[in-house]
């Protein structure tokens, strides 16, 4: 037995060696993860403390009882407001912003034009580029009092439209908003995806006279369905994660009641009103475990419709 693991342990480290570039290449990443994702996760501990900036977060006493800042933020209504509001807004984000990269991506395959094709990726992308403060910019320019919108509509013998003040449009003005920004860059992934598929499939089609929606739905969509489906699972997995600069950017006081999410309360609770580092950390530990229980549940139900699933 201990010759076998003697044995074991020199492949090993025969494969160590022989492959020792490869491992030194991915050392910094390795760093990076390890330094910047898991060493901070120490402050984890704030969720189960009375923290005091004097005495550090290793200096402060445990919360009596422990789980104290838990019951703190399940007793505030105006936490369980954020809660749904993240909920609801992270479950439309998905209904509405993944389908549209899925359909560009198809669509852009089909286009046999490469320099129109090449201008419209580039065209398409380009908003990714832009920061939620620009983007916030040009939604104002748009959508305000007087913006270009209301101004089409008076121009045409309407009356103005609070766009960025009604608590029923500011929802989708943030999803679409979303979506123009995030589409194109998604659909990077799905043309990987595609380029992936063999050509002869398409001619062989093309022959059996299959026109193009055809061969879209019984080639393409096939081919990039389990990336799709990984992407998705993934989607999920982050439900709760939807938009903390947006938000911050194009959510005025008027709506804010209808589009807060945990992140912005979670900021306004610790560097506007009283700070309370506990209880903000219990906050965001709590929507890690429900983000992670959805990305559990999505992987189980796609494995049970026969995909692969992320694990």
């Amino acid at each position: 037995m201990t010759a076998e693991i003697k044995k074991g342990k020199k492949t090993v480290w025969g494969q160590v060696k022989k492959n020792r570039w490869i491992y030194l290449f991915l050392f910094p990443g390795f760093a990076f993860v390890l330094l910047f994702c898991y060493v901070p996760m120490y402050g984890l501990t704030l969720a189960f403390k009375d923290f005091k900036i004097s005495a550090g977060i290793m200096g402060s006493p445990w919360a009596t009882p422990i789980y104290k800042n838990f019951v703190t933020m399940w007793g505030k209504p105006d936490f369980w407001e954020a809660f749904l509001n993240t909920f609801r807004m992270g479950f439309w984000y998905i209904i509405s912003g993944f389908p549209v990269p899925v359909i560009l991506a198809m669509l852009l395959n089909e286009m046999r034009f490469g320099k129109y094709k090449k201008v419209l990726q580039t065209v398409y992308t380009f908003p990714n580029f832009l920061s939620w403060v620009i983007v916030g910019g040009l939604m104002t320019t748009l959508f305000s009092s007087e913006g270009f919108i209301n101004t089409i509509i008076t121009t045409l013998g309407g009356e103005k439209y609070s766009f960025l003040t009604n608590s029923n449009l500011i929802r989708p003005l943030l999803y679409g908003s979303n979506v123009w920004k995030g589409a194109g860059w998604s659909a990077i992934l799905y043309l990987a995806a595609i380029s992936g598929i063999s050509p002869e499939l398409y001619e062989a089609a093309e022959v059996d006279g299959a026109n193009r929606f055809q061969r879209m739905y019984y080639i393409t969509w096939p081919g990039i369905k389990p990336t799709a489906v990984i992407l998705l699972i993934l989607a999920f997995g982050g439900i709760m994660n939807n938009g903390f600069d947006q938000i911050l950017n194009m959510v005025n006081p008027v709506v804010q009641d209808a589009a807060e999410n945990l992140d912005t309360y979670i900021y306004r609770k610790t560097f506007k009103d009283k700070p309370d580092y506990g209880f903000s950390t219990a906050i965001g530990l709590a929507k890690s475990v429900i983000n992670f229980a959805f990305l559990l549940a999505a992987n189980k139900i796609s494995k049970l419709m026969g995909e692969s699933g992320v694990m």
